[in-house]
């Protein structure tokens, strides 16, 4: 079956159940050209399943179709941000941080704040470099939701999140940001790829605006991240 996703047609043989519903809306024409194909063989399940005791066969499935797709974007002036993506006003606003810090609450509560809201990727949507500037995807692969959407949209600004007692935001310079934003993307093991990953990870932070949201889990703190973000006074 194929599937388009983040722009690239992906041929992939999905067997369970949680991927075939979260790639339904992806699915495109068999008779369209395939960019990439992905195939997991009984083997590759049995060894993992050895490797990873905790997990089924359809979680095997999730987490490495997956990374077979993000190793693979990078081919195509793409890459893999570790955030919740909200959009607003077709928009996209990425909030990226470790695991544990707030992003998915965060992101909820532009949900409340801003009528029309929506996350466009919950865990891990996809980066592009495209003729029209940088845009964020949704992929089938967003983490333990299902939240997202089969949508390209603008980037307007990302943000390094961090817990604070007060909401305020600052802008941050790229060479200031790679460290924490190359923290929350995938190293390909392959040195070539490597460098493309580096090279579309550099075109990114000097096309799009990257700040620092020092914030607490209250409703006006997305207020605060959207001031920030669109060159408004920030909220305290």
């Amino acid at each position: 079956m194929k599937y388009n996703i983040a722009g690239i047609i992906v041929d992939m043989n999905i067997r369970f159940p949680r991927l075939t519903m979260q790639s339904a809306d992806y699915k495109c024409s068999d008779d369209d050209a395939a960019n990439v194909k992905i195939r997991l063989t009984p083997e590759f399940y049995e060894q993992k399943l050895i490797e990873n005791p905790h997990l089924d066969y359809e979680m095997i499935e999730y987490i490495w179709m997956g990374a077979e797709f993000y190793n693979a974007l990078v081919h195509f002036d793409g890459m893999l941000l570790h955030s919740s993506c909200v959009v607003y006003n077709n928009e996209a606003y990425l909030f990226s941080a470790p695991c544990g810090t707030g992003k998915s609450t965060h992101t909820q509560l532009w949900l409340k704040r801003f009528e029309g809201a929506y996350i466009l990727n919950d865990d891990k949507p996809a980066i592009r470099i495209t003729e029209n500037g940088v845009y964020a995807y949704g992929t089938p692969f967003s983490g333990k939701t299902n939240l997202n959407v089969n949508k390209g949209v603008p980037i307007k600004g990302i943000c390094v999140l961090e817990r604070d007692t007060y909401n305020h935001i600052e802008p941050i310079d790229p060479d200031e940001a790679l460290f924490s934003i190359l923290n929350q993307t995938v190293r390909p093991v392959n040195e070539e790829d490597m460098d493309k990953m580096l090279s579309t990870l550099d075109k990114v932070l000097r096309s799009v605006p990257v700040y620092r949201l020092y914030c607490n889990m209250e409703l006006d703190a997305p207020e605060t991240a959207y001031n920030g973000m669109n060159k408004s006074t920030d909220s305290k």
